[in-house]
């Protein structure tokens, strides 16, 4: 049986390493990216080193950015006095589609998880509570994932922020326990804001 040659090899071993993505789908995207013409494989690869070179997080806020702030938090007609402060980017994202949050965010970039060995040291929450400290914010929306860890993080993040005049408030119905924000449809993340609870 004829081996692969060691440049298709490497391609799907880097393949392999994504996330979702098994062997066999490792294997596919790499015959897919041989099929196709020079320029379109190339394109890909110059996405991949744009983003590396280019994509940082925003001074403020930890959101993707291309420059040292992001577009949200260079946006002047933001409500500056709330902050919804998520785990992830792609949760902000996820809010911003649901097209009825107009405020600032805070990423967190994950979520506090003992067994997995992160801690709040880890994640942006000193820059956050700087954050209110600092500003007038008259709300703190907690939208983090509502799982053990999400709820735990959240809680973590009310104790520290209870010293400050400003209402900490949570996700309301519409997200079911154990699921992940990026993953909800826009109708429920538009319920879940505008029902939000008191925490």
């Amino acid at each position: 049986m004829p081996e692969l040659t060691q440049s298709v090899t490497d391609l799907i071993d880097e393949f392999a390493k994504l996330p979702g993505i098994g062997k066999k789908s490792a294997e596919r995207l790499a015959y897919h990216v041989l099929r196709v013409h020079r320029s379109e494989a190339l394109l890909l690869a110059d996405a991949i080193r744009n983003v590396k070179e280019n994509v940082r997080y925003c001074s403020v806020c930890y959101n993707l950015a291309e420059e040292e702030k992001c577009e949200i938090c260079r946006d002047p007609r933001r409500e500056q006095d709330v902050l919804c402060v998520v785990e992830q980017p792609r949760d902000l994202m996820a809010l911003e589609q649901s097209g009825t949050y107009r405020g600032l965010y805070h990423v967190l970039l994950g979520r506090i998880a003992p067994l997995e060995g992160i801690g709040a040291e880890q994640l942006t929450i000193e820059a956050l509570v700087e954050r209110v400290r600092r500003r007038e914010f008259k709300e703190v929306i907690m939208a983090t994932n509502p799982t053990v860890e999400g709820d735990g993080t959240a809680l973590h993040i009310s104790n520290l922020l209870s010293e400050f005049p400003v209402r900490i408030t949570r996700l309301a119905r519409g997200i079911t326990t154990g699921s992940v924000l990026e993953f909800a449809n826009k109708e429920v993340l538009a319920d879940a804001l505008a029902g939000r609870q008191e925490f």
